[in-house]
């Protein structure tokens, strides 16, 4: 298991609201394009479909779930990352994204998400 982190200067509740809510994973998952989900925020067995990238649309289903912590999920039927968020006071957390063994490739892809979601973080966008 490959780890890409980042201090946040933000709640751990902000950023994770951030990464359980479908309709902001566009703006921080490079390799998203666009999510199909029956809910908006993603819970434990949620199944949707994301677009990557490249177009194509791939199902996904979330297989591992701690509340207001981490979660992990399947996309296309194979383990891909898992998220993590860790308080490091009320106004600062650590991002951590778990990438498998097999994808040592897809870090950069990881660190510019969490370059965006710290962005996102700390300077919301308005409305």
């Amino acid at each position: 298991m490959h780890v890409e982190a980042r201090d946040i200067a933000a709640p751990a509740a902000v950023v994770w609201r951030l990464l359980i809510d479908t309709r902001e994973w566009p703006h921080w998952g490079p390799s998203v394009r666009a999510v199909d989900s029956p809910q908006r925020l993603i819970g434990p067995g949620l199944r949707g479909r994301v677009q990557t990238a490249a177009g194509l649309w791939l199902a996904f289903e979330i297989t591992g779930w701690e509340p207001d912590r981490a979660w992990a999920w399947r996309v296309g039927g194979v383990p891909a990352t898992g998220h993590r968020v860790d308080a490091l006071g009320p106004e600062r957390c650590r991002v951590s994204f778990l990438i498998p063994g097999w994808a040592p490739f897809y870090r950069p892809v990881c660190r510019a998400a969490l370059r965006r979601i710290s962005d996102r973080a700390t300077h919301p966008p308005p409305g």
